[in-house]
């Protein structure tokens, strides 16, 4: 035994081949002291048999071979939608014989070809025609044609038809033979001039006779109206109204019959203009800019309209044989002389009226031929007058003169206060066009830039700007105009953050501004929040370096808090998680836990972030820590000082120190005095110039704000279950410590609206809900005593427990067998894989071998060609 055992393990030696493992089978089977027998006692119906007789080796490739024949099958057809379906007749009907099955595989095959010859074979039996006679006896070309029987007239034609098509352009020129004079001899032809002369008198005759034969049928109908009328009158009697509405009542009309009228009176519905798309609004919009610039432009530097378009040249087509070529304007000027110099001014005048008579000129362009001709007579009479009046001028040239004059003078001082006051009106027009805003801008490159655009401009002409900015530089009518908006919000953001930090805070300017910022978020919303998280980054890293160096933060300046305002309205501030309010989020709480209330505008700051938290969260109601800390502590600084009880204060917020007594007020005229106002955000710039009374009205005014955000707070969070937990510290606070009675009643309601909602709330619990997993008891130490009847077997019992018992037993057993065939299985199919993966990693290593390969002989022989080259 132990020779065959050492026999056995030379044979196995691990990394061996196939055919060491066929070797190995071999002297197993041939060695009898390998093989297992498993005996039987008793055959029993339904149990699987055990007494196999085999070799250690033979189950396990039987497993294989099963795995194989079908694991691998289903692996090898994983994501495989083709199936291979044998549809020949009769395969699994088990009624047919098999002669039965080829007999009807044959009858079926021979219906196929048959059907499938006889597509294009032609019926024999139908005879084919052709319009009417059969194409055979068309084929034997019976009717043959005999050229010497065709009559002498067949194939000829006749003098007019010839005449028509082939007499080419001189019928126009050849007179027409009338049947009566054919003896006589022939006219001459006429010439083109008459002919035409022919055709104008032709047509001028029927439009005359077009034109009396309509103005007959006008008079006719005309006469016949006014018979009708007259014969009418004679033969109708109408009726008074007043008659016919005793005669007959006319029945009103049914409610359906109203409906059925008003249906057809209503207005039918038209197609409408399709809606435009953005691209084609802002391309509008830009055109529409564009036009108004540049007349604003024509306007500021005092071009007329009028002479622009004299200037422009009129379209003259290429066939224009200027037929009616008119002079416009006389360019004849009247020579005078003012100080021994010429005088232009009266040209001037006379240009100006000429150029005022030019549209009344262009109507009279368009006269008839035959006014034309009477004009130019009356012309010439008149220059015949004309010179017969010259000759005798020179008669009184001395009077004339002197007139002449004297007209001149006042003549020239008229034309020089009108030119006066020309020129007035177009200095003014020309100022009111220089300070017109422009219509058209550029995107700024820089915020330099930007900002000198609106610099020195009211709000309304600022937002105008934007407007113009924005719609000039649509996105869709140039390729990088969408990069030079997305600078322009943060250019904008900027812009909005120096107009917070100035000494006297612009904010209706910033409340303005908002709307375009939005527009701009709208439009480039990746590009706008990536500029507002760049800001809240930088406000964070100030903080945490503060905290560093000085162990404690302060709260940021104004600019800051607008910007944590912008956030809310730009973005959504209800998502669980968005990547510009989150951050602001956090940083906001890290402003509530980590700056040290130190004085009345860090309070004022305080409870800004706090209405900012309430905003924040007024959709999601997510509950926020540190906003009830941070009420808490603002009452307990409102307290004079004394030890604290039943509540406790965490920092900021401190139970003992200088800064305790921040927001009492002793002062009873003070107290007196007050009244309910909003806090302004700016008011955090103006608390140092303030006097003592009006600090203590803003110390009322906090602590009244204080009550608001409490109540506001407890209906945000009632739904909670620990919501007496979490607000049990403000309530003592305020029941207990609070000097109420010292405050105005106002103030007194406001505190007494705010305890009532904190102590009228339902007690919340919670409800009991079953544990996931069942709770792990904790060690005993006390022995747990179990009745043992005898050793090794189980507990007796009822029969259903025993019947359990045996069914635990036998579900565990197979459920541990199923998971060891299903592990076999896993290892079966790794191996598989791994199998395919070597493959196709030999497969690629022998590829690259070969192109390796192949590129070396390539390289030797391109060298041994090189050294040949070399050589020779």
């Amino acid at each position: 035994m132990g020779k065959a055992g050492k026999w056995k393990r030379k044979a196995s030696v691990p990394g061996g081949s196939k055919g060491a493992a066929k070797s190995t089978v071999d002297v197993i089977k041939s060695n009898p002291f390998e093989v297992k027998v498993n005996k039987q006692k008793f055959n029993i119906l339904g149990r699987k048999t055990k007494n196999d007789v085999g070799l250690p080796g033979v189950s396990r490739s039987k497993a294989i071979k099963k795995r194989t024949q079908t694991l691998l099958k289903e692996y090898k057809e994983k994501e495989k939608s083709n199936v291979f379906k044998d549809k020949r007749f009769g395969e699994y009907n088990t009624k047919l014989s098999p002669e039965e099955k080829m007999i009807k595989r044959f009858t079926l095959e021979r219906q196929q070809n048959f059907g499938k010859n006889n597509i294009y074979n032609l019926n024999e039996d139908e005879e084919l025609t052709h319009y009417g006679q059969s194409l055979a006896e068309i084929e034997k070309l019976n009717d043959i044609v005999d050229s010497d029987s065709d009559t002498e007239e067949r194939g000829t034609l006749s003098a007019e038809l010839t005449e028509a098509h082939f007499g080419g352009g001189g019928g126009l020129l050849c007179k027409k033979v009338s049947s009566g004079q054919e003896a006589e001899e022939e006219e001459k032809p006429k010439s083109r001039k008459e002919l035409i002369e022919e055709l104008i008198a032709k047509s001028k005759q029927e439009k005359q006779e077009r034109q009396t034969q309509r103005e007959s049928a006008l008079e006719l109908t005309e006469k016949l109206d006014n018979d009708w009328k007259e014969i009418q009158t004679l033969m109708v009697r109408k009726t008074p109204k007043s008659e016919k509405k005793d005669k007959e009542e006319k029945p009103k009309p049914d409610e359906y019959d109203m409906i059925v009228r008003e249906l057809g009176f209503e207005m039918k519905a038209k197609p409408s203009d399709r809606m435009k798309t953005e691209e084609e609004l802002a391309k509008e919009e830009q055109a529409r800019l564009q036009k108004l610039e540049a007349d604003r432009l024509r306007r500021m530097h005092g071009i007329d309209e009028k002479e622009e378009a004299k200037k422009k040249p009129k379209h003259i087509s290429a066939d224009d044989l200027a037929d009616g070529f008119i002079l416009d304007k006389d360019d004849r000027r009247m020579l005078s002389y003012k100080d021994g110099k010429i005088n232009m001014e009266n040209e001037e005048e006379k240009e100006e009226e000429e150029d005022g008579n030019e549209e009344s000129n262009e109507n009279e362009e368009d006269e008839e031929e035959d006014n034309e001709h009477e004009s130019e007579e009356e012309s010439a009479a008149e220059d015949e007058e004309g010179v017969d009046e010259d000759n005798h001028s020179d008669l009184e040239s001395d009077l004339e003169s002197e007139e002449e004059g004297t007209g001149n003078k006042e003549q020239n001082q008229e034309s020089n206060e009108d030119q006066s006051q020309n020129m007035e009106e177009q200095e003014l027009k020309i100022e009111a066009a220089s300070s017109e805003l422009p219509y058209t801008f550029a995107v700024p490159e820089s915020y330099e830039k930007f900002k000198s655009l609106l610099t020195g401009r009211t709000i309304e002409q600022q937002l105008i700007i934007l407007e113009r900015i924005q719609k000039c530089n649509h996105p869709s009518l140039a390729v990088g105009n969408k990069a030079k908006l997305e600078k322009l919000f943060g250019f904008l953001l900027e812009y909005i953050g120096e107009l917070a930090t100035l000494d006297l805070p612009e904010l209706k300017t910033i409340d303005r501004l908002v709307l375009p910022l939005y527009n701009l978020c709208q439009m480039f919303p990746e590009s706008a929040s990536d500029s507002m998280k760049f800001v809240l980054r930088d406000a964070a890293h100030d903080t945490e370096e503060l905290i560093e160096v000085k162990g404690r933060a302060t709260f940021p300046g104004l600019d800051m808090l607008i910007y944590l305002k912008i956030t809310s309205l730009l973005f959504p501030t209800s998502d669980f998680r968005h990547p510009v309010v989150t951050p602001a989020f956090i940083y906001m709480s890290q402003l509530l836990t980590k700056c040290r209330i130190t004085t009345l505008q860090d309070v004022v700051k305080g409870l800004f972030i706090c209405c900012l938290f309430l905003e924040y969260v007024s959709l999601s109601r997510r509950f926020v820590p540190e906003l009830i800390n941070f009420l808490l502590g603002i009452f307990h600084i409102s307290l004079p000082k004394k030890q604290a009880q039943g509540y406790t204060v965490v920092h900021p917020f401190t139970p003992v120190g200088k800064n305790l007594e921040l927001l009492l007020v002793s002062d009873k005229k003070d107290l007196e005095s007050w009244q309910k106002k909003n806090l302004p955000l700016s008011i955090v710039t103006r608390l140092k110039e303030m006097s003592k009374t009006e600090l203590n009205h803003i110390r009322l005014s906090c602590l009244a704000l204080c009550f608001d955000l409490t109540k506001k707070s407890a209906a945000l969070y009632e739904s909670l279950p620990s919501f007496h937990e979490i607000m049990d510290p403000v309530r003592i606070l305020l029941k207990h410590h609070l000097p109420v009675s010292e405050y105005p009643e106002q103030m007194q309601e406001w505190y007494n609206s705010a305890l009532r909602e904190l102590e009228n709330k339902v007690k919340h619990y919670t409800p009991l809900v079953c544990e996931k997993k069942k709770p792990v008891p904790l060690k005993q130490y006390t022995p747990k005593i179990v009745k043992v009847l005898e050793f090794g077997r189980k507990l007796g019992g009822s029969k259903k427990e025993q019947e359990r018992k045996r069914l635990i037993h036998k579900h565990k057993r197979e459920f541990k067998g199923a998971i060891r065939e299903i592990r076999k299985d896993n290892q079966f199919l790794a191996r598989l894989q791994l199998e395919e993966i070597m493959e196709r990693d030999a497969a690629r290593k022998r590829k690259v071998k070969e192109l390796l390969g192949s590129l070396a002989t390539q390289e030797g022989e391109w060298k041994a060609m090189k050294r040949k080259k070399r050589k020779n």
